[in-house]
């Protein structure tokens, strides 16, 4: 992934040293287990953490590799360098190189999965922040980009927290998912390793074992995972786009903090442009392109090949460290967001009284009016207001079987704001309980 689109924390997993430590890690606790099995001397597992504190020279392995055309093998070459050779004649006994692989990528895939779910919960906190400001903050609700009926910005910023909270939970299920290590040795068996030394190996990595495994663990766990990245990727991406259509300038309900210095355009000085949220829409189509890759990785030949390894070996890195500035991105902008109420109140009432047409609707039939009748009253009153930008409750109030049916006291109460937001706090309390 390019610098322009990361962040360290995240980019730190995917690095070489990072991998190669982790692999050192599973190697040299493979040997404690062996130890305690008595299947090794203690004395030879004891010298594997002689290179406890070594940074693994990331050049002499690939310089090995370059001989051997086996990554594995080459680490393995270059541990030896530094524990020697006789030392490390035990290292890696009955394993297999996707013993190591699989087992490194979950634990990277874990860690991984940690950074994002603090990045949802910093992104849920300021989403609840700007709902309970925005309560009661009267804005038009849309449908097919038509103005339907009242409704509240904090409702809408309400409505992204309970998604982004299914998220949370999806997202620590896919962690729990991929949690688990490999230690079974060639095609899964345990031939030539006890499963002891599995158990113990995922014990000190914080994972569980896989209960069976071919020469791989089975990428379905994988796929779920990367499924799970592109939910949160579309979440994103919903959110942002609903920013971007507040940001326009016939609407302009809400936008992107415009920075001091900040350019717009490079050709008009004018300019404001949502370009952090456009951003993010573009960066969460790059995260969903892992999602078909890691489920087409599911199906693999017999007990094992490698037509998933050149795939996650890319898409490892780039979805989640992609992800993970992105959920920093759009918390950000979540923060800094600024809001216009009057705005809202002028966007809602350009065609004025629109938005009341189906309370009128059913204050009609149950007054007695057929639905069907009731409904061409309120629409050829509506349709002047469309045509001719009038008032709606005027058009109302001159409409002799209209002004018959309910009077004119009650066309008036039809026009009460308050009849949209008295069950806001209702779902406020469902979305963030009682507090």
């Amino acid at each position: 992934m390019i610098p322009r689109y990361s962040r360290p924390d995240m980019v730190a997993i995917w690095s070489p040293e990072s991998k190669f430590r982790i692999w050192y890690e599973i190697e040299a606790h493979a040997c404690d287990a062996m130890a305690n099995l008595g299947v090794i001397p203690r004395e030879n597992a004891e010298a594997v953490w002689k290179a406890k504190d070594v940074e693994f020279d990331v050049a002499r392995i690939d310089e090995i590799e370059a001989v051997t055309k086996h990554d594995v093998i080459a680490f393995l070459t270059h541990l030896a360098e530094h524990v020697g050779s006789d030392e490390a004649r035990f290292v890696h006994q009955g394993m297999t190189s996707s013993d190591v692989l699989d087992t490194c990528f979950n634990v990277q895939l874990v860690r991984a999965a940690d950074i994002l779910i603090a990045d949802i919960e910093g992104l849920l906190a300021a989403l609840k922040r700007r709902a309970l400001e925005h309560k009661t903050t009267l804005r038009v609700g849309r449908s097919h980009g038509i103005h339907a009926e009242p409704t509240t910005m904090g409702l809408t910023f309400a409505r992204f927290y309970a998604e982004m909270d299914r998220n949370l939970t999806r997202m620590k299920t896919a962690r729990d998912e991929v949690a688990t290590g490999a230690i079974s040795g060639a095609v899964g068996t345990f031939a030539n390793i006890d499963p002891g030394v599995e158990e113990h190996v995922c014990t000190q990595l914080g994972l569980q074992p896989e209960p069976i495994s071919t020469q791989v663990i089975p990428r379905d766990r994988h796929a779920a995972f990367f499924a799970t990245l592109g939910v949160v990727a579309s979440s994103i991406e919903n959110i942002a786009i609903e920013v971007r259509h507040m940001q326009r300038t016939e609407v302009l309900e809400g936008a992107e903090f415009f920075s001091m210095g900040q350019k717009g355009s490079s050709a008009m000085p004018h300019k404001k442009n949502p370009v952090l949220t456009e951003n993010l829409t573009g960066l969460a189509r790059m995260v969903r392109s892992a999602v078909v890759p890691a489920m087409e990785n599911v199906a693999l030949w017999h007990e094992r090949d490698i037509s998933h390894s050149s795939v996650e070996r890319m898409i490892g890195p780039d979805a989640t460290i992609t992800l993970d500035f992105a959920l920093a991105r759009l918390t950000g902008v979540i923060d800094k967001m600024l809001i216009f109420p009057e705005n809202m109140l002028e966007n809602m009432n350009k065609f004025p009284g629109l938005v009341m047409s189906q309370r009128v609707l059913l204050a009609l039939t149950q007054a007695g009016v057929s639905r069907e009748d009731a409904y061409a009253m309120v629409q050829r009153n509506a349709l002047k207001v469309w045509e001719d930008r009038t008032d709606f409750k005027q058009e109302l109030l001159a409409d002799a079987d209209v002004v018959a049916a309910l009077g004119k006291d009650q066309i008036e109460e039809k026009f009460d704001m308050g009849y949209h937001t008295k069950h806001v706090d209702t779902i406020f309390k469902r979305v963030f309980g009682e507090s």
